[in-house]
C-alpha cells in the first residue's frame, strides 16, 4: 500500500495495525552525531499514549519503544533508524460486532472498497494507533531542532464551542501540560474538561481545534510553487486522523480584511522582521524568521456509544452499537502528534535548504 512515508530528505515510513503485534517505522536521512535522549522520547510518547487521564480512552498501552538500528553509543550514525512499539492491550473481541458492518464516518467502507479487505480490529491501519510512530520520529526531529534553538509547541485552543479567546502571544505555553486537556489557560481548560465529561456521559463525542507555535525557525525554509512550507505543514497535519481543516496566520478571518489592514509592514532596526505577523511567519511559501503559527480542526471521534443506523458488506440496512475503549475527544492526545508532524516537516525542509547552500 502506497502512502506510508512522509518527507523527502528526512523521511519517515511507518508500519503496523492497531491490533497487530507491534507498530513501528524507519527514519531515513537523519544526520549523524545527533544525541538521542531516550528519556525525552519516552516523555513525548507518554503525552500521546492512551489511558493517560479520565478524559481519554482506557486502553492501557505504555508505548515503550525499542530502537533497532541507526543509533550507537547514544548518537545517530547517519544510517536508517529502525524502531518498534509493541501492542500490549488489544481487545479484538470488542470489534466482532462490526466485522461485517460499516461504522459511520470511519474508514471501514473506503478501505473495503479500495482493497477488497479490511482489518476491522480497531480500524487496522486506519487507526490513530499508528500515530505513535509519528511521535517517536517527531521527538528525534525535535532534538535536531533543539540544537538550532527552534521550538514547536501546540495546545488545545477549542473544544466544541468552548474557545480560548487569548492569542498565543498572551499565553504561557509552559502551562500547557498543567491540565489533562492541554489548554494553557486554567479557567478555559476547566470548562473544556467539563464539556468532555458531559459528552462522554451521554455516550457521545466532541471535536476541537489545536493551535501550534513554532519559534526560532530560520529564514529560508520552504520551496517555490508546489513545496511551499505552509503547504507541506498542511499536508503533514491533515494526514493525522480526524483532521478537517487547516489555517495559517490570520487564516479564514483574513479573508474578511482589506489589504491595508492585513499587510505585515516591514520594519527597520527591530527584533522583528515585520510589525505584525498575520502571514503566520511564511511569505511566498518560505519562512521569514517570525513565529510560524497555525491551527488544525479535528472532527468529533466517529465511534460513539450510541445505537447507529448503517449498512453491512452486503449493502443491507442494519444497526450497530459500538463497544471497546475510545476517546470522547481526540484533541488532548493529538497535541503531541501535531507537534511531531510540524517538527518532521521543519527538519525535512531544513535539510533541503542546506542541500542548496
Amino acid at each position: 500500500m502506497a502512502g506510508n512515508s512522509y518527507g523527502q530528505l528526512f523521511r519517515l515510513t511507518t508500519f503496523g495495525e492497531s491490533h497487530g503485534t507491534a507498530i513501528g517505522g524507519v527514519i531515513d536521512g537523519c544526520p549523524p552525531l545527533i544525541s538521542i535522549d531516550e528519556d525525552f522520547i519516552a516523555k513525548e510518547m507518554a503525552r500521546r499514549k492512551p489511558g493517560q487521564s479520565s478524559i481519554t480512552t482506557g486502553r492501557a498501552e505504555d508505548d515503550a519503544f525499542q530502537i533497532l538500528s541507526g543509533v550507537f553509543e547514544g548518537k545517530t550514525t547517519g544510517t536508517p533508524i529502525g524502531f518498534i512499539i509493541p501492542n500490549k492491550d488489544q481487545r479484538s473481541a470488542d470489534y466482532g460486532t462490526i466485522k461485517d458492518a460499516y461504522r459511520p464516518s470511519h474508514a471501514d467502507y473506503t478501505y473495503d472498497k479500495k482493497y477488497g479487505v479490511r482489518d476491522y480490529r480497531g480500524g487496522g491501519r486506519s487507526s490513530a494507533r499508528e500515530t505513535a510512530c509519528r511521535v517517536f520520529a517527531g521527538a528525534i526531529a525535535k532534538l535536531i531542532l533543539k540544537d538550532l534553538g527552534c521550538t514547536v509547541d501546540a495546545y488545545v485552543s477549542q473544544v466544541g464551542t468552548i474557545k480560548l479567546e487569548k492569542p498565543y502571544t498572551e499565553l504561557d505555553l509552559s502551562k500547557t501540560e498543567d491540565t489533562i486537556v492541554r489548554c494553557p489557560d486554567a479557567e478555559t481548560a476547566a470548562k473544556m474538561i467539563s464539556l468532555i465529561e458531559e459528552v462522554r456521559a451521554e455516550g457521545d463525542t466532541v471535536g476541537g481545534i489545536i493551535s501550534c507555535v513554532i519559534k526560532g525557525a530560520p529564514v529560508g525554509l520552504g520551496e517555490p510553487v508546489f513545496d511551499k512550507l505552509h503547504a507541506d505543514l498542511a499536508k503533514a497535519v491533515m494526514s493525522i486522523n480526524a483532521t478537517k481543516g487547516f489555517e495559517l496566520g490570520s487564516g479564514f478571518a483574513g479573508s474578511a480584511m482589506r489589504g491595508s489592514q492585513h499587510n505585515d509592514v516591514f520594519v527597520a532596526n527591530s527584533d522583528h522582521i515585520t510589525a505584525t505577523n498575520r502571514s503566520g511567519g511564511i511569505l511566498g511559501g518560505i519562512s521569514n524568521g517570525e513565529d510560524i503559527y497555525f491551527s488544525v480542526a479535528f472532527k468529533p471521534v466517529a465511534t460513539i456509544m450510541q445505537k447507529q443506523d448503517t449498512v453491512n458488506k452486503a449493502g443491507n440496512a442494519t444497526t450497530i452499537t459500538a463497544e471497546g475503549r475510545h476517546d470522547p475527544c481526540v484533541v488532548p492526545r493529538a497535541v503531541p502528534i501535531v507537534e511531531a508532524m510540524a517538527a518532521l516537516t521543519l527538519v525535512d525542509h531544513l535539510l533541503r535548504y542546506k542541500s542548496i547552500q
